[in-house]
């Protein structure tokens, strides 16, 4: 099942330095750094990170949600 059939993303934009992650903490994998300013659709926000893809390669995965601009 592939949640991005069933939520509409929100639109965001990555508001400071930050680094797209593969689970939901400090110490899951590292998958790209994003810039300020980036893209990032958001499909899930919980506990403090926001799931989604970033940038135009389209990249899954997981950000603070307090790096994010609405």
């Amino acid at each position: 099942m592939i949640a991005s059939h069933y939520a509409e993303p929100i639109e965001c934009t990555i508001a400071r330095e930050t680094m797209l992650r593969a689970g939901p903490t400090d110490e899951s994998e590292a998958i790209r750094d994003l810039k300020a300013g980036e893209p990032f659709a958001m499909l899930d926000d919980s506990l403090g990170w926001a799931w989604g893809y970033a940038g135009e390669d389209r990249r899954v995965g997981y950000v603070r949600s307090d790096t994010l601009d609405g």
